[in-house]
């Protein structure tokens, strides 16, 4: 299974981070809404799951793997769906049953060769995420911002609500 190397900055302000992303260099894509359905594939293992998500109408089927929460500890195949509800539909009938719906929000932008995105999800605030080709990159990319390798989780968003007394798994529908 490919690695995703991504890290995440908790707690930014949207604003001020979009600003220091222009100013660093880094280029505005577009802002969306994202909304998915999370489906356990062995109930009560939160390592291993797949995502449904639908992107403003870009909709893709994941299977993440967490190893760790290193930066490079996500494991993840993603293949794109050409319909979100006939694909929703189409778990269910081998056997999969959401155990969750969320919404989030997401500006999207790039910064010297790395995806950089400000994601706004209910309930807690927001947080800055970079994805790059390595580990290296991950943090190079921080360093451009300000960031030092002690900054960055590689938490998923399950541990992120956790730090905020919330219990994501508890939650079967998360919406603004």
């Amino acid at each position: 299974m490919p690695i995703e190397h991504e890290a995440k900055i908790l707690d930014v302000d949207p604003e001020a981070t979009e600003k220091l992303i222009l100013d660093t260099g880094g280029r505005k894509l577009r802002e969306k809404f994202l909304r998915r359905y999370v489906y356990d594939i062995v109930p009560g293992d939160d390592s291993k799951w797949i995502r449904l998500r639908d992107t403003d109408g870009e909709a893709t089927l994941t299977v993440k793997e967490i190893s760790s929460d290193a930066i490079d500890g996500t494991h993840e195949v993603e293949v794109g769906v050409e319909d979100f509800a006939a694909t929703n539909t189409l778990l269910g009938m081998l056997g999969f049953a959401p155990k969750s719906y969320q919404e989030s929000r997401r500006t999207s932008f790039v910064l010297d060769g790395a995806q950089v995105e400000i994601d706004a999800w209910p309930r807690i605030p927001p947080y800055m995420e970079i994805e790059a080709a390595s580990k290296a990159e991950v943090v190079r990319i921080a360093s451009l911002l300000g960031y030092a390798e002690s900054d960055l989780t590689g938490e998923n968003t399950i541990k992120i609500y956790a730090r905020h007394g919330i219990d994501l798994n508890a939650m079967p529908e998360l919406t603004f």
